[in-house]
């Protein structure tokens, strides 16, 4: 039956792309969106055998950092790119298109033994600037919070900065007692050992390890992503250097299709259409 499935896929891929395609294809960026991309190149690469596909993450700053020197031909960006990366990208002739292909909640996380379930923003923005130290502050057991956060070159970081970050109209730094990981899988891998820890990953690393925290009295959903009643959504894009072409703009084309957007809820996103 699997393999079925399989075979109608890469059908749909082949029906869509409307030929095969060969050559090489560099992909680089964020780790949040590095799961969709990697289903979907999986698929892409058995409709077009003749198709290679390299996807490396590192973070949204090393995709954007890379659409500019010219080493990948598609960034993964978990946040927009900023003006200045866009301005950098156009004076070495690779201007920068943008295409949303879901969309994604920033979900705080913490261990399964620790009781608390829910935290405001304002108790959020109190842990992630060293202001509230102890679980017993925010309704949970009289311990010492360990707080775990992105490195600054990730998008998650960045988004995280923009939306819990910002008190008085200026953005805020998590203060220096607070662990860096470099990915989602980093992050969840280390709240779940700890019970003592608090993070924040994007909905596809949820799991049974983690107990995700709801902001603000909402929790985290695809509805509540939608209706932008969950205060932590973000886009979750793809930047070409110029319009898409070849077989890059096939596997775009995939992506955004009915199969690539079934693919993006699969592996726990939100589909744009």
């Amino acid at each position: 039956m699997k393999s079925r499935i399989i075979a109608l896929v890469a059908m749909m891929v082949m029906a869509f792309t409307g030929s095969a395609f060969a050559g090489a294809i560099q992909v680089k960026g964020s780790t949040t969106v590095l799961p969709l991309m990697q289903k979907a190149a999986e698929t892409f690469m058995k409709a077009n055998p003749n198709v290679s596909i390299s996807i490396s993450g590192g973070g949204s700053s090393n995709g954007a950092k890379a659409l500019i020197d010219g080493t990948t031909d598609i960034a993964m960006m978990s946040r927009d790119m900023k003006g200045g990366e866009i301005q950098k990208a156009t004076d070495n002739g690779r201007k920068p298109v943008q295409f949303i292909v879901a969309l994604d909640c920033i979900v705080p996380v913490v261990n399964p033994g620790n009781p608390v379930s829910r935290l405001s923003k304002a108790q959020l923005f109190g842990i992630y600037t060293g202001k509230i130290t102890n679980w017993k502050d925010v309704g949970g057991d009289d311990s010492k919070i360990v707080v775990i956060s992105r490195d600054t070159s990730s998008g998650t970081y960045d988004c995280w900065k923009s939306k819990v970050m910002k008190k008085d109209g200026k953005k805020h730094r998590v203060f220096p007692g607070a662990l860096l990981q470099a990915s989602n899988g980093a992050v969840a891998q280390a709240v779940s050992k700890n019970k003592k820890a608090i993070g924040y990953v994007g909905l596809a690393y949820l799991n049974k390890e983690l107990k995700s925290v709801s902001v603000d009295g909402v929790s985290a959903s695809v509805l509540t992503a939608k209706d932008g009643s969950y205060p932590i959504s973000r886009g979750l894009n793809i930047y070409t250097p110029g319009e898409p072409s070849g077989e890059a703009k096939a596997l775009l084309d995939y992506m955004m299709s009915p199969a690539g957007q079934k693919l993006a809820a699969d592996t726990g996103f939100i589909p744009v259409k």
